[in-house]
C-alpha cells in the first residue's frame, strides 16, 4: 500500500518529487491544482490526467486524509463538530462554524495540530486527556479539505484557525507546510495560529514571509496565577513571553479565558491592560465554558462581571472582543467530543483554570473600543 503522502511534502518539493514520474511537465501543474485548490484525496479524482498516469501515481504515492468517523448534527447556529480517526487509531477533532456575517456567508474551520497535548493547561479538556503525537501536514490539511468539501464552501469565504487539539508551535515544521498548502486558497491574513506561549515558535512565526495571525493565551495578568493554570509558564515565564511579543512587532490577539472569582475582576483587567501596554494587542475575552471532565469550581462569570472586566479594559485604552460562544450543544470546545467516548490519561487535581476556548474559539464576537 502506498504510504508516501504527497500532502506531507512542502509545495516547493512536489515538482522535484514528481519530475521522474510525470511527463510532460504541465501534468505537474494539473496535479498541483487538484491537490492545493480542489483538495482531492485520490488520484482517480484527477480526471484530466491519463488513466495510466493516475494508476502509476496511486501505486507510488498517497493522498489520504484522516477518516471522519463522527459528525454532530448542526447546532442552532449551524456549527458542527467532526471526530476524525487517524491511521494509527488516534482521534482528533475539528469544528465547522458558519459566521453569518452581514455581508457574506463566511465560515471558520477550527483544526487540530496534535493528537492530544502535552502543555497541560488545567482548564483544557485536551490537556486532560494527555499528550499525543504531532499531526502530519496531510492530517492537518485533510481536516480542512474534508469539511470544505462536505459543506461546499467557497475558499475565499473561509477562515482557518489552528485552535483545536494540541499546541501548534510544538509541531512547527509540519504546521508551516500545512499553512503553505492552505495559503493556495486561503489568504494568510485569514489564518490564525493559537499558542500557549511557546517563545521559540513565536520568534519563528515572525520570520515567515507570509505569517498567519497569532493568538496567544494569556489568561492571567501575573506570573503566579498564570503558572497555576498554565504550567508551561514555568518554562516560558510571562515576562519573557511579553518580551517575545514585543519582538513580534505586529498585531496579535491576547486570548483571556474568564474564570469566575479567579481572573475576572476589574483589578485583573487593569493589570492586564498594564501588562499589554506598548504591544499591538487586541484582547479576546472568553467566558469559561464548563465541561464535566474539568474541576467543578471552574465557573463562567456572571454577565455583570464580564461587563465590568471589559469596561475596565476599554477605559484603559485596550481594544476588546467578547467571545460569543458557538456550538455549546455540540460540545464544540477542545476535546469535548472525544471526551464523551474515551478514558483520559490523567485526572486534574490541582486548583487550575480552564481555557475551553482552545477549540471553542471563533472569530464571531462583539468588539468594544
Amino acid at each position: 500500500m502506498a504510504t508516501n503522502n504527497l500532502y506531507d511534502l512542502p509545495p516547493a518539493s512536489l515538482e522535484s518529487t514528481l519530475r521522474d514520474v510525470v511527463s510532460p511537465s504541465f501534468r505537474i501543474r494539473q496535479i498541483e491544482e487538484w491537490m492545493y485548490v480542489r483538495g482531492v484525496d485520490s488520484f482517480e479524482s484527477m480526471t484530466n490526467l491519463p488513466k495510466e498516469l493516475r494508476a502509476s501515481l496511486a501505486s507510488q504515492f498517497s493522498l489520504a486524509f484522516p477518516e471522519p468517523i463522527e459528525r454532530t448534527p448542526p447546532a442552532n447556529d449551524g456549527s458542527s463538530k467532526y471526530l476524525f480517526k487517524l491511521e494509527d487509531g488516534s482521534r482528533i477533532e475539528s469544528v465547522y462554524m458558519p459566521l453569518h456575517e452581514r455581508t457574506s456567508e463566511r465560515t471558520s474551520v477550527c483544526l487540530s495540530s496534535q493528537a492530544g497535548c502535552a502543555v497541560g493547561c488545567t482548564f483544557c479538556v485536551t490537556g486532560f486527556f494527555g499528550a499525543g503525537r504531532n499531526l502530519t501536514p496531510s492530517e492537518m490539511v485533510g481536516q480542512f479539505f474534508t469539511i470544505r468539501s462536505e459543506h461546499r464552501v467557497a475558499p475565499d469565504l473561509m477562515n482557518v484557525v489552528f485552535m483545536g487539539m494540541g499546541e501548534p508551535l510544538l509541531n512547527f515544521d509540519n504546521l508551516v507546510i500545512a499553512l503553505d498548502i492552505l495559503s493556495r486558497t486561503v489568504a494568510p491574513k485569514r489564518m490564525t495560529v493559537s499558542t500557549s506561549g511557546i517563545i521559540p515558535g513565536i520568534d519563528a512565526i515572525a520570520k515567515l514571509a507570509h505569517p498567519p495571525h497569532l493568538a496567544v493565551s494569556i489568561n492571567a495578568p501575573d506570573q503566579k496565577r498564570r503558572q497555576e493554570i498554565m504550567p508551561i509558564t514555568s518554562k516560558y515565564p510571562l515576562g519573557e513571553l511579553i518580551a517575545a511579543l514585543k519582538r513580534l512587532d505586529r498585531e496579535f490577539t491576547a486570548e483571556y479565558v474568564l474564570l469566575a472569582g479567579y481572573n475576572d475582576s476589574p483589578q485583573d483587567a487593569a493589570a492586564l491592560a498594564k501588562l499589554l501596554r506598548g504591544l499591538k494587542a487586541k484582547v479576546n475575552a472568553i467566558p469559561f465554558n464548563a465541561d464535566p471532565n474539568l474541576p467543578p469550581w471552574m465557573k463562567r462569570p456572571a454577565d455583570g462581571a464580564i461587563d465590568r472586566f471589559v469596561d475596565t479594559l476599554v477605559k484603559n485604552g485596550v481594544r476588546v472582543t467578547v467571545r460569543r460562544s458557538k456550538g455549546r450543544e455540540i460540545a464544540a470546545a477542545c476535546g469535548q467530543l472525544r471526551g464523551k467516548s474515551e478514558v483520559p490519561q490523567r485526572r486534574v487535581h490541582r486548583a487550575a483554570r480552564v481555557e475551553p476556548a482552545r477549540v471553542e474559539r471563533d472569530p464571531l464576537h462583539r468588539e468594544r473600543r
